[in-house]
C-alpha cells in the first residue's frame, strides 16, 4: 500500500487482477469522429502527439472510411503521415478493401474492422446483414494478415441494441468466434449504448472463454451512458481482460446510435487502475493537461470527472 502523491489515489492492490493494463486510446478517432465542427488536421496531429507524450502506447489515429460517411476523418491521408514517426502503435479503422488499400499505401501496421453483433445495427451502420458484413471483412482480414498487419475486430452492440433491445449472449459469441476464425488478432467488445452491467459483462466473458475464445485476445470498450463504465471495466479485469479502450477526456459516442453517449474517459480509467496498483505506464498529469488542451480547442469542458477534479475546470 503506497501513500498517495498530490492528485493521485492511494494504491491499494486487489487480488486476482492483471498486473498491467494496456489502454487502447480511441480519442483521436472514435472521440472526434462525431464532432460537428471540423477539427483542423494540425490540431488532431498535435492531439495524437500529446497523447503519445503521456505514456500511452496504443493510440487509434484515424479511419480510412469514405469522407461522406464520416466527414471529420476525411483527412486520414494527411493526418497519418504527420504522426507516423511516433514510437507508439497507431491503429486505424478500415471498413473495406478500399480503406485497407489506402492504409497500406501509407505503411500502416495495425488496422481494425468494425462488425456488429446485431442485425439492426449492421443494417444501420453498414447496410448489410451480420453475415454479409462478415463476408465483406474476410478478404480485408486475409489481405492484412498476408502483409503481417495486426487486425483488431470491433464488435458493437454486445450488450444491448437501441432497436433490438437485449442481445443474447450466444449471438455475441457466434460473431466473436467468426471474427477470430477469419484471422482477427484481437476483439474489442463494445457496449455501444452503455447499457451493460457487471453481471452481464461477467456472463459474456465466461461464455466467450467457454467457446475457446482466449481472454488474452479480448478488449472491452464501454460507454458511460448510465455511469457503469468503470464498474463494468472492473468486472472485466476480474475475468482476466487486460486491454481496455478509453477516450481522453471522455470524448465521443457513435454517430449511428443516437442513444450512445461518451466513451469511458481515459483519465477516469487511469485513476481507478492506479488506485488498484495496476501499471499503465501513463502519466495522469500529462493526460489531464492534454484533455484540457483539447477541450479548449473544442470550446467546452471535458466531461471526465477526473479531468475536472484535477484541473478545476468549470462546467
Amino acid at each position: 500500500m503506497n501513500a498517495p502523491e498530490l492528485g493521485l489515489p492511494m494504491a491499494v492492490p486487489a487480488e486476482g487482477l492483471p498486473a498491467r493494463v494496456r489502454i487502447h486510446e480511441v480519442g483521436a478517432r472514435d472521440g472526434l469522429q462525431n464532432e460537428k465542427a471540423t477539427v483542423p488536421t494540425a490540431v488532431k496531429a498535435e492531439f495524437v502527439r500529446r497523447l503519445a507524450g503521456t505514456g500511452l502506447t496504443t493510440i487509434e489515429a484515424t479511419s480510412f472510411v469514405h469522407p461522406t460517411w464520416v466527414p471529420q476523418l476525411a483527412d486520414a491521408e494527411d493526418l497519418y503521415p504527420a504522426v507516423s514517426d511516433l514510437p507508439v502503435e497507431l491503429p486505424v479503422l478500415v471498413p473495406n478493401e478500399r480503406g485497407l488499400d489506402r492504409a497500406l499505401a501509407l505503411g500502416v501496421r495495425r488496422v481494425a474492422v468494425f462488425a456488429s453483433a446485431t442485425e439492426s445495427f449492421a443494417k444501420a451502420n453498414l447496410n448489410r446483414t451480420v453475415d454479409e458484413a462478415l463476408a465483406m471483412f474476410e478478404p480485408v482480414v486475409a489481405r492484412a494478415k498476408a502483409r503481417d498487419v495486426h487486425v483488431r475486430g470491433y464488435l458493437s452492440m454486445c450488450f444491448g441494441d437501441p432497436w433490438q433491445g437485449a442481445v443474447p449472449v450466444g449471438q455475441v459469441v457466434r460473431v466473436c468466434r467468426a471474427l477470430l476464425d477469419m484471422g482477427c488478432d484481437e476483439l474489442s467488445l463494445g457496449d455501444t449504448i452503455g447499457v451493460a452491467t457487471p453481471g452481464h459483462v461477467t456472463a459474456l466473458l465466461s461464455a466467450l472463454t467457454g467457446a475457446d475464445v482466449p481472454v488474452a485476445a479480448l478488449a472491452v470498450h464501454f460507454h458511460d451512458t448510465y455511469g457503469q463504465a468503470l464498474s463494468n471495466t472492473l468486472a472485466a479485469l476480474q475475468q482476466g481482460v487486460a486491454t481496455v479502450d478509453a477516450s481522453a477526456g471522455g470524448l465521443g459516442g457513435c454517430p449511428y446510435a443516437k442513444s450512445a453517449t461518451g466513451n469511458l474517459a481515459t483519465e477516469d480509467l487511469v485513476w481507478m487502475l492506479q488506485g488498484l496498483g495496476i501499471d499503465t505506464g501513463v502519466d495522469l498529469g500529462r493526460l489531464v493537461a492534454t484533455s484540457v488542451w483539447m477541450a479548449a480547442h473544442l470550446g467546452r469542458p471535458s466531461p471526465s470527472r477526473t479531468v475536472r477534479a484535477l484541473s478545476h475546470q468549470e462546467s
